[in-house]
C-alpha cells in the first residue's frame, strides 16, 4: 500500500497511528505530496478527485481518500480492533472521532486563513468563530476525560492526534489550562509507541 502524506498533517498521523496499532505500518510506503488549499497537487489529483492527504492507494491500485475511510479500511484489513463493532461502544468511539476531527477541521481552517490568504483578506471574525469551536469541543472532552481511560480505539486515537496538532501549530491555545484531566490523559497516551513513531517534526 502507498499513502500520500505530509509530515505535519494530523489526519495523516491519525491513519498512521491506526496502522501502527494494527500492525500494518510496515506495509505502507509513504509518498511525498505538495497538497495545498489553493494550489492542488496534480500527482494526488491523478489518483483521486479530492487531491488531499491522506490518500491511500491499496494493493489493488484503488485510491481511498479521507482519514475516516482509510482508517476503517485498515481496520477491516487487519480483522478489527480500532472500531467497536456494535452497541454503545461503537457510537461512543465514532462520536469522539467526529468531535476530534471537528477540532482539526477548525484548526486547519484557521491555519489556511493565516497562511493561504493575503493579510488584507483575513477575517478576524472567522478565526474567532473557529477558535470557539475548538474551545467548546475541548471543554466537552474535558467533561468526559474520566471515560477515556486506557481505551485505544478510533475515538481516542483521533483525539490524541487533534491535541498533538494543537501543540504543533497552536501553542497560543493553552488548552491544558482549562482541560487538566485531558492533559494528564494525553501525556499518557502520547507515550504509546504508535504516537511516538508518528510524532511530527517540531516547527
Amino acid at each position: 500500500m502507498k499513502l500520500f502524506h505530509s509530515h505535519a498533517s494530523p489526519f495523516v498521523r491519525k491513519v498512521m497511528v491506526v496502522a501502527h496499532e494494527l500492525g500494518l505500518a510496515e506495509r505502507i510506503a509513504l509518498l511525498p505530496s505538495k497538497v495545498h488549499p489553493v494550489e492542488r497537487d496534480r500527482t494526488v489529483l491523478a489518483q483521486h478527485p479530492l487531491a488531499q492527504v491522506p490518500t491511500l492507494i491499496d494493493a489493488d491500485g484503488q485510491a481511498l481518500a479521507d482519514s475516516r475511510v482509510i482508517c476503517e479500511y485498515l481496520d477491516a484489513l487487519a480483522g478489527g480492533g480500532m472500531f467497536p463493532r456494535e452497541g454503545a461502544a461503537r457510537w461512543r468511539a465514532l462520536n469522539e472521532q467526529s468531535a476530534a476531527d471537528g477540532i482539526l477541521d477548525a484548526a486547519l481552517l484557521i491555519r489556511y486563513e493565516l497562511t493561504a490568504r493575503p493579510e488584507a483578506e483575513r477575517s478576524a471574525a472567522w478565526i474567532k468563530g473557529q477558535t470557539a469551536k475548538i474551545e467548546t469541543t475541548l471543554a466537552w472532552f474535558e467533561e468526559r476525560a474520566g471515560d477515556l481511560g486506557e481505551r485505544i480505539d478510533i475515538g481516542t486515537v483521533a483525539l490524541a492526534c487533534a491535541l498533538g496538532y494543537l501543540d504543533l501549530r497552536f501553542s497560543d491555545i493553552a488548552w491544558r489550562d482549562d482541560a487538566p484531566e485531558l492533559a494528564v490523559w494525553f501525556a499518557r497516551i502520547g507515550e504509546r509507541p504508535s504516537m511516538v513513531a508518528t510524532r511530527p517534526p517540531a516547527g
